[in-house]
């Protein structure tokens, strides 16, 4: 079936990693082959404390312990609006199910804030803030 992906379609991790040709893990799951930037919510785990605030979604960089660094994946973002990488939102509200939001964009700055690490140890994370432009562009990704 070759059906366009559209935002509220709930996939499960095959459906991702194959679509997108990315790793099965991960909250940022970058691949090469599509130019693609998987990133997944997970809110079924506590860790990273990602948050909607109005249109605008407060998405936590890569690091589950110490400070978090703009390296690696957390560079790509930063660098998003300029490096031609198109960014996939995902939320997860129950386990196995990935709930697909649409091509994200960076809006504003990426800032840091305090959140714990899996050592339960304050630290300080990058945050990235996203919005869907769904309206602008439709993902090239069919299903």
């Amino acid at each position: 079936m070759n059906v366009k992906i559209e935002p509220g379609k709930i996939l499960d991790n095959k459906d991702i990693t194959r679509i997108f040709k990315c790793a099965p893990q991960g909250g940022m799951r970058r691949s090469i082959e599509t130019n693609t930037l998987v990133l997944v919510s997970d809110h079924t785990k506590s860790l990273y404390e990602d948050r909607w605030d109005g249109n605008i979604f407060h998405y936590t960089g890569m690091g589950r312990v110490g400070d978090q660094t703009l390296t690696s994946q957390n560079r790509t973002v930063a660098e998003s609006l300029n490096n031609g990488i198109e960014m996939h939102l995902f939320e997860v509200f129950e386990t196995k199910k990935y709930l697909y939001l649409g091509v994200v964009e960076l809006v504003a700055n990426p800032y840091q804030e305090e959140q714990l690490d899996d050592n339960g140890m304050k630290r300080q994370v990058w945050i990235f803030p996203l919005k869907s432009i769904n309206n602008q562009k439709k993902s090239l990704f069919r299903i």
